[in-house]
Order: C-alpha cells, then structure tokens, then sequence
C-alpha cells in the first residue's frame, strides 16, 4: 500500500473531501459541466482545501493519472476492439438467441450473473466486464428491455467473484494478509457469493430494470443485426470468448501447482489480460470476421468505430482515479482506521466499516481491502480466531470494500461510460448494486462468525 506522502490535518482533510465530493456532484448535476472537468476540478478543490502543497498536488494529480490507466487503457482498448467484432459480427446476437432461447427471457440474466460469477473468479473485474459487456448489449437488443435488467446481474457476478471467492485476486490478497487456508475461504466464500449474486444481481436487476429504462450504447444501436441464417456458431463464438479467460485462468492456477516450471513462465506470459485478449482480437478478426465474409477494410472501419468511445471512458476514468489518489496521498485511510479500532465493535463489523469508509473516501476497493485487512490483522487476538471466523472476517472486509462506490471510484465512471447513463442513474443502479453485494457479505460474515 502507498505510504500518504502529505500528512493533512484531519479534520481539514474530512471538511474538504465532503466539500469536493459534494462539489463534483453539484457541477455534473446542476450546472452539466462534463465529467472530466468535474473530476478534475474537484480533485484539485480536495488537495488544496486539505492544504497539500501546490507541486505535491500536481505531482499527484500526475501520479494518479498514471497509475488509473496503466492497468486499465489497454484492457479498455482490446476489450472495445473484441467486442466491436463480436457485436458487428452478429456474434453477441448468436449468444443472446441462445441464451434467450435456452433460459427464456426472464433468465438469461440469471444465466448471465452465474457466468459473472465465475468469470469474476479468474479476473479482473475491468478485464471481465470489458469481455463480457457486449453478451447484456445483445440480450437486451434481443429482448427491447433495459439493459440494466442484464448488466446488473453480469456486474453482480463479477464483483461477488472478486470479492468472495479464491483464487480472485481481491480474496487471495485478503486471506493472505490474515493468514486463511484458500480451501476455508472457498468453502465459505462460495455460498457467500451465490447469496450476493441473488441479492445484488438477480433480484435488484429485476427491481431497477423495470423501474428505468435505459437504452443501448450508441455503438451498439447502430449496428444492425444480422439476418438468423448468417450469424456464426454459437460453439465458435463461445469458444473465443472462453480463450482470454481460460488463458488469465490457467496463469493464476499456474501458481499452486508444483513441478510445472518449465511452463509455468509460458503460462504466465499468455495469461497476462492484455496478452489473452491480443489474442481473442485476433482469434474473432479470423473467425468472426475473415470467416464471416469481411475483408481487410472492412475489418478496419469497424475496429476504428470500436474504439470511438474509449477516449471518452478512459478520461473519465481517470479523473476518478485522481480524487482517489488525491485522497489516499493526504492519508485519508489512516485517519479512518485507528478511530473504529478502538471503538469496542465486534470484531467483523469493526472489519466491514474500516473497509467501507475506506472506499467510500478513496474509492479503491484493493487499496480498502489492503488497509483494512492490514489493521485487523495489527489488533491484538486476531491471529489467534478460528480459520472459519478469519475467513468470514475476510468476507466482511472485501464486502466493505465493494459497497458505497460512488464518483471518486473508477469503477463507477467505466460503468457510467460504457452504458452511457447519466450520474443519477449510476448512483441508483450500480452504487445500490455495489451495496447490495457488500452488505450481504457483512450479514453472511456475522452469521458464520456466530458459529465459528
């Protein structure tokens, strides 16, 4: 975790964080002022109310911009190129028919969050919902609902899956840092999960999804679908979107399995996301372009179409990650921390609140599971609970790290900018869902804990 590098004074920083918070969203809501400005001028409204020097402010805003692309602008890039080809290529609307017709309309969503789930398992979040996003553009083009009605459900998975489940890298991280056999954490993360899923996902789809209508993308609805008998095979299309994820699968499972050094570097190589997903691109221009009929040219013009949003999404995305990082380098987190530790809370709800006001103030779920897990395992008789009460602990934590995602979150605006919703729908569709997710996982950790 990065060390603050500007110790603010406490109540200064608490003030201007609310202020700016509350500014960025007066300027979105009231005045329309486009998000990216919004962002910036609040991130810089929190670093100078808090008193952080000038140069230091600006070296964050800096940082901050690096550090929020370096790990997602290639995977937005190759996910908006794979899935511009499976949209065109009528490869979304021959998994959307499928799964319409082999589930039914009512669920193909529940068909969706189970694959999110267990996709969510295996990779990133922003790598699975790049991958996956275009499967609820096609079913919702196929069905004329909402989208939220197949989103939800495929966020949901997704994030249930990181946060719960081994050998996701937000519940590996976790059990490590509290010392949790994997095999404990699956046996309760597991059900944890599925009880998320139904809640945050299935459930609140269908509340939200019938309650807001909002259309596709522009992308998508300019793409016309493709005649029945010219779509490519289901197995075919299944196929290429199973290649990245079996790849970033096999990368992660490589670790646990000895006497494989000889392949394990090769393993690792292409189980990297960027790596898998050059190669899904690759794999859907032959099979789902050049095998479907279309040439070079064509093949360009719709990669370039695919990647008109990005720039967009990626700023976006960006200026979320500077508040954070404004946030986190003014030591928002250790201010938090120390205060509800002494507070004389049971154990995994002092665990869950640490990690919820972490994120709502910073905005990282990985940075909130870092500092929270850190301070647990810190107190004094932790060490010493039962592996069922860590892992349900560990449940606790990562659900308090998922819940309350608001606009200083990245994640929030790659939702906003890939569905191309407005802040207000955001906050009530996915901010709820986030919460949904990780209140269940507070519930469920109390429960276990009782018994553990």
């Amino acid at each position: 975790m990065t060390e603050p590098v500007f110790a603010a004074e406490p109540s200064r920083l608490l003030i201007a964080a609310v202020a700016g918070i509350l500014l960025l969203l007066l300027l979105i809501i009231k005045f329309k002022i486009h998000p990216v400005l919004s962002l910036l001028i609040s991130a810089l409204f929190i670093g100078l109310g808090a008193g952080m020097p000038v140069p230091t402010l600006v070296s964050t805003v800096e940082k901050g911009a690096g550090e929020t692309l370096q790990g997602i602008v290639l995977l937005i890039g190759l996910g908006s190129l794979f899935g511009g080809i499976l949209e065109v290529s009528g490869g979304a609307q021959c998994v959307a028919q499928t799964l319409v017709n082999r589930f039914g309309e009512k669920k193909a969503g529940v068909a969706l969050g189970i694959t999110g789930l267990v996709v969510g398992t295996t990779v990133f979040f922003e790598a699975g919902v790049v991958i996956l996003i275009p499967l609820a553009f096609g079913l919702a083009k196929r069905t004329k609902k909402s989208t939220l009605y197949y989103v939800i459900p495929l966020l949901a998975g997704l994030a249930t899956g990181f946060a719960f489940i081994p050998p996701s890298a937000g519940s590996v991280l976790v059990a490590n840092m509290l010392n949790v056999d994997l095999g404990i954490m699956i046996a309760v993360g597991v059900p944890v999960g599925i009880l998320s899923l139904i809640f945050a996902g299935i459930l609140w789809s269908k509340f939200i999804g019938n309650r807001i209508n909002t259309g596709l993308p522009s992308n998508i609805q300019e793409v016309r679908e493709a005649e029945e008998g010219n779509l490519p095979e289901f197995s075919t299309v299944l196929v290429i979107i199973l290649v990245p994820l079996v790849l970033i699968l096999c990368s992660t499972v490589s670790a646990y399995i000895p006497n494989i050094e000889f392949v394990r570097p090769a393993l690792e190589f292409l189980g990297t996301p960027f790596v898998a997903l050059i190669i899904a691109v690759l794999l859907a221009m032959y099979f789902l372009g050049k095998r479907q009929g279309y040439n070079g040219e064509q093949l360009k013009k719709i990669l370039d179409r695919s990647l008109r949003p990005t720039g967009q999404i990626l700023l976006v995305i960006t200026g979320g990650g500077i508040i954070r990082w404004v946030l986190q380098d003014c030591g928002m987190g250790d201010i938090i921390g120390p205060v509800l530790e002494k507070s004389g809370l049971p154990l995994v709800l002092v665990a869950f609140l640490i990690a919820a006001l972490i994120r709502a103030s910073v905005g990282a779920a990985v940075v909130a599971m870092t500092m929270a897990a850190g301070i647990m395992a810190s107190m004094p008789g932790v060490a010493e609970l039962s592996p069922v009460y860590l892992a349900a602990m560990v449940c606790a934590i990562n659900g308090g790290a998922t819940a309350f995602s608001h606009v200083n979150d990245s994640g929030f605006w790659l939702v906003n900018s890939l569905l191309e919703i407005d802040e207000k729908t955001t906050l009530k569709s996915w901010t709820i869902m986030e919460t949904i997710v990780g209140v269940t996982g507070l519930v469920c950790a109390i429960l276990i804990s009782l018994f553990a």
